[in-house]
């Protein structure tokens, strides 16, 4: 019998759990959860026999490492900060490991030890990145072997509500890391290419510089770029193009709300508050301005960054005008944010989200030019079975069969780029609804 070992079940590991259990008796496996809060990870594995659930913090190093010196193959469902240690220990006990997550560049220097002891380490395995890596280079590939030279490649992924859950004036409620929706962006300037030019975008811009992406069926998006694309071109084998953009999707009036808080300074992470039991939402937000928390506080900050109605709309209903408190101990203004938008876009009992991808290509064949749309819709089953946890992690529950089956003879730091690993598990994606249509011009 193999042995997984999922350290992490939270909002994303609901599909991965349930395929993992559901393929456990045909595949010899069986499944171990490790998570902070046990009651959730026991919720998840449903009371199977073939799984069981344990309490761990992941910074507990001994059971840690005891747990995985047992097994046969490591899932980190872990912050993407967390996952360099867990992937020295599978090293050092010879364990493939799978993440969702970008590739930390503290990651790296490990790939040349993982090679020479023959580990996997395949990350960047989930749907953004994963499911995006895997679909564009399934087409890059096919243009090149038709004869193409692509010159542009954009793409975009957003998670969101889906139109029959949309009932708030944000159309947006929280599928994955409430934290990483809070800091979405701050991490450093974006960077990419555009028409062959190089093009940066600092956070405090970001939100501002935005795209109109049009998704057939589901309407006019906004698009705002994301970290660094460059990094890809490499990856892509598209070094020579002219245009390469990586982007995050949200619905129409999204991001020149989510720029006003920036604007207000209510997504720093930089400083504590002061004596934050004692400040509602509205000292808070009067602190960051230069006028009084009074009645013309809204007037004057709408004036001060040339707010529409429609922008002060969400910050009104979001609540940061209201003489309510912040709700936290202590901790930073972003903090505050985070608990605030957990409250207000929680997913209902019978929300639903919604995953778009979309995919743009140009390039020339047999002299002339072409362009092509490749796009992805899928709507969750619920507040649990969510879209995002489906796209998330069903990818990885199919690199972890074909892991263990032996089907992928690798080693060192892979991301699911090459053929071996995406035709796989794109066709069997397939087989739960996500799949892409496609428009050529």
């Amino acid at each position: 019998m193999k042995r997984i070992f999922l350290i992490g079940a939270g909002r994303s590991s609901s599909h991965l759990i349930r395929y993992l259990i559901e393929h456990a008796s045909a595949e010899n496996w069986s499944l171990r959860v490790g998570d902070v809060d046990l009651k959730s990870a026991e919720l998840k594995i449903g009371g199977s026999s073939s799984a069981s659930a344990f309490t761990l913090d992941a910074s507990d190093k001994d059971l840690r490492r005891a747990e995985i010196s047992q097994s046969d193959l490591v899932i980190s469902m872990l912050p993407a900060n967390l996952h360099v240690e867990v992937a020295k220990d599978c090293i050092e006990f010879g364990k493939p490991v799978i993440t969702p997550s970008y590739v930390a560049e503290e990651m790296w220097p490990l790939n040349k030890e993982a090679g020479e002891r023959g580990v996997l380490m395949l990350n960047e395995m989930g749907v953004d990145p994963g499911i995006d890596h895997m679909s564009a280079m399934r087409i890059i590939d096919r243009i090149r072997s038709e004869g193409g030279v692509i010159d542009h490649f954009e793409s975009y992924t957003g998670g969101l509500v889906a139109p029959e859950s949309d009932d708030n004036p944000w159309h947006y409620k929280i599928t994955w890391n409430p934290r990483n929706v809070v800091l979405a962006g701050s991490g450093g300037t974006a960077r990419f290419k555009q028409s062959g030019e190089l093009k940066f975008i600092p956070y405090s811009q970001l939100f501002e510089r935005i795209a109109r992406i049009d998704v057939p069926e589901f309407g006019t998006f906004e698009g705002y770029a994301n970290r660094d694309s460059l990094q890809y071109a490499g990856v892509y084998g598209l070094n020579d193009i002219s245009t390469l953009l990586r982007g995050t999707l949200r619905k129409a009036g999204f991001c020149p709300a989510w720029n006003a808080l920036i604007q207000i300074g209510l997504t720093d992470d930089s400083f504590f508050i002061e004596m934050p039991r004692k400040l509602t939402w509205r000292d808070l937000t009067a602190a960051f301005s230069t006028g009084s928390k009074g009645p013309t506080l809204e007037a004057n900050l709408t004036k001060r960054f040339g707010w529409s109605s429609e922008t002060l709309q969400k910050l009104v209903w979001l609540g940061i005008f209201e003489e309510q408190p912040l709700g936290i101990e202590q901790g930073s203004p972003a903090l505050a944010l985070q608990k605030r938008i957990e409250e207000k876009w929680k997913l209902g009992e019978l929300d639903k989200d919604l995953l778009v991808m979309w995919h743009y290509f140009g390039f020339v064949q047999n002299g002339q030019p072409r362009t092509m749309t490749s796009w992805l819709t899928t709507i969750g089953e619920g507040p649990v079975y969510t879209a995002m946890s489906r796209t998330v992690g069903i990818p990885i529950a199919i690199a972890a069969k074909h892991i263990l089956r032996g089907n992928w003879n690798l080693s060192g730091i892979h991301l699911p780029v090459i053929p071996t690993i995406y035709n796989p598990v794109l066709d069997e994606l397939e087989t739960f609804g996500v799949t892409f249509k496609e428009s050529y011009n």
